[in-house]
C-alpha cells in the first residue's frame, strides 16, 4: 500500500462504529451480505444487444454465490441460439463474479447477465422471501409442458392489417375472422404436444392431429384464412 506525501503527514483519527452492509432478503432469510458466497436466489433478468436486433431472457438460480442453473432463452437473431448454447455451458459452476465478467459470446446475454447480477445483490430476487430458495430445475416451470420458450410472434401492416403467427399455445396454423374481416379465433399447433405424441409412437399425422386445438369463436367464424399466405 502506497501513501502519498500528504496523507503521511496526517495524523490518525479514530472511525466510527462499524454496522455492515445493510441486510437483504435471501431465501426467506436477512442477510448481511459481504462477500460473493453470501448471495443465493433465483431471478430472471432480460438483455438486448448494441443494435438491438435481438433480446436473451436469463434465469439463473444461485446457491451460496455459485450458478447452479441457467435457462437462457433469446430471440430475434439467428447467432443468438448458437452463443445462448456456448453460454449454458459456460455459467453453470460459476461464481456470480466470475460470470459477470465473462464473456459470454453474445451482447444480449452479457447484459442479461448484468441485470441478474444487479438484482441478486440488491436482494430483488424471485425467491427473496421463500424459505430455502427454488429447487434447482424451477427454471423449466417457464417453459410448460414440452419444454419449449412461450413466444409470441405478431405481423400486421396498414393495408392489410394483423396476422398472429405464433401465440403461448403454439404455432398458430389458421385465423378465424367475423362477416367484418375481424380476428375472432385461431387454430395452433403445439409442437411440443406433437414432439411427444411422436416420441410416444404415433404416426405424424396422427400427432398433428392430436396436437392442434381451437381458441376463440372458431366455430362461428365466417371464414378462415393461413397468416402466412393469405
Amino acid at each position: 500500500m502506497i501513501y502519498t506525501t500528504e496523507v503521511q503527514h496526517m495524523c490518525p483519527v479514530a472511525k466510527g462504529a462499524y454496522h455492515g452492509p445493510a441486510p437483504i432478503p435471501e431465501e426467506g432469510k436477512w442477510v448481511q451480505a459481504k462477500e460473493i458466497k453470501d448471495i443465493s436466489g433465483f431471478t430472471h433478468g432480460v438483455g438486448w444487444c448494441a443494435p438491438q436486433q435481438g433480446a436473451c431472457k436469463l434465469t439463473l438460480n444461485i446457491k451460496n454465490g455459485i450458478i447452479e442453473e441457467a435457462l437462457v432463452e433469446t430471440i430475434g437473431c439467428s447467432g443468438m441460439t448458437h452463443s445462448a448454447a456456448m453460454a449454458s455451458e459456460i455459467l453453470i459452476g460459476k461464481t456470480l463474479l466470475e460470470a459477470l465478467n465473462t464473456d459470454l459470446v453474445c451482447d444480449a446475454i452479457n447484459t442479461a447477465m448484468r441485470e441478474l447480477f444487479l438484482q441478486i445483490v440488491y436482494g430483488r430476487s424471485q425467491s427473496a422471501f421463500s424459505e430455502d430458495g427454488l429447487a434447482v430445475g424451477a427454471s423449466l416451470e417457464d417453459l410448460g409442458k414440452g419444454l419449449r420458450s412461450q413466444v409470441g410472434t405478431m405481423f400486421a401492416t396498414k393495408e392489410k392489417g394483423p396476422r398472429y403467427l405464433e401465440m403461448a399455445e403454439g404455432y398458430v396454423t389458421k385465423l378465424a375472422l367475423n362477416k367484418d374481416d375481424e380476428i375472432i379465433g385461431y387454430e395452433f399447433l403445439s409442437f411440443g404436444k406433437m414432439m411427444d405424441f411422436i416420441k410416444a409412437g404415433d404416426e405424424p399425422a396422427e400427432a398433428l392431429k392430436k396436437a392442434q386445438g381451437h381458441y376463440g369463436q372458431w366455430d362461428t367464424a365466417a371464414k378462415y384464412i393461413d397468416p402466412r399466405k393469405d
